[in-house]
């Protein structure tokens, strides 16, 4: 069933748990999350990000997303990922999606509160959640390219003024993550997130999990982390299938026993985010 991400978000920091986000760009990824999300009895946010929409197509997106949540036996929430402009989240919002991210860190601190309150004012009243982000989180994705140098830390007094004047129902921040790939070993920052949890009393999101290790995420959630966002970890699946199928039949031509394979991949990837996080059987 299709519901509001403020449903999953309110739910989420009540229980104590984080919902897995997993990002959306063909029919086999959509499969593989909702098999997951059926198979642990968990709730998920299927998302997609200006990249996905450009590749799919918005009709294809919604289409999708609105055929698994009708047949699916758990909530699923239907995100826009790292929405940049009030007109990409007004077309998302006609188009049914039930949450929206509008990312307005790279604006200044006050341009950033009013263009994600204009969001707050269209979305709510169609019950749809808002997540905005404060900090610059580092690495690429999509279009969007945030070098390191130009990556910040949110500050706890600022989220904490940024929650209040915009009214979110989520708050992304940076902490350490980044997006993409590593290149070390990521170290997230425990007690800039407990500042933040302490001064803002909102559900946070993390971003650029993938990579992160089990053991700081587990730290992580306690603290008020009730949205976690994978990506990169479904495509190096999905990939990695991929090359295996075709390492062992070059001469396989049936996308079906291509491409089946990578779903089942992607699937155990999601299936063991999604108990990591603690979702599983919060359905």
């Amino acid at each position: 069933m299709l519901v509001s991400g403020i449903e999953l978000f309110q739910a989420a920091k009540k229980g104590g748990y984080a919902v897995g986000a997993f990002n959306l760009n063909n029919m086999e990824i959509l499969q593989a999350i909702i098999e997951a999300a059926e198979e642990e009895n968990s709730p998920v946010f299927i998302q997609a990000s200006q990249g996905g929409i450009k590749y799919a197509g918005i009709e294809y997106i919604a289409g999708m997303a609105r055929v698994a949540a009708e047949t699916a036996k758990v909530p699923i929430a239907l995100n826009l990922d790292h929405g940049t402009s009030f007109t990409q989240v007004v077309q998302c919002v006609r188009h049914g999606f039930s949450n929206v991210m509008i990312d307005g860190s790279k604006h200044a601190f006050e341009e950033n509160i009013a263009l994600t309150q204009k969001v707050v004012e269209v979305a709510h009243p169609n019950n749809v959640g808002v997540e905005a982000e404060l900090g610059k989180i580092g690495g690429v994705e999509d279009d969007i390219v945030v070098d390191a140098a130009d990556a910040s830390f949110t500050d706890p007094k600022e989220a904490a003024e940024f929650v209040e004047r915009t009214g979110v129902d989520a708050l992304a921040i940076a902490i350490g993550t980044a997006h993409g790939v590593y290149k070390g070993e990521p170290k997230l920052d425990f007690k800039r997130l407990e500042e933040i949890a302490a001064a803002t009393d909102v559900p946070l999101v993390l971003h650029g999990a993938s990579g992160i290790g089990d053991e700081q995420i587990r730290k992580a959630v306690p603290f008020g982390i009730t949205k976690i966002n994978i990506d990169t970890d479904l495509r190096v699946a999905f990939s990695q299938a991929i090359k295996d199928v075709l390492a062992k039949n070059p001469g396989e031509i049936d996308p079906r026993k291509i491409l089946g394979p990578a779903r089942d991949a992607m699937k155990e990837v999601a299936r063991k985010k999604m108990r990591l996080f603690g979702s599983a059987g919060r359905a």
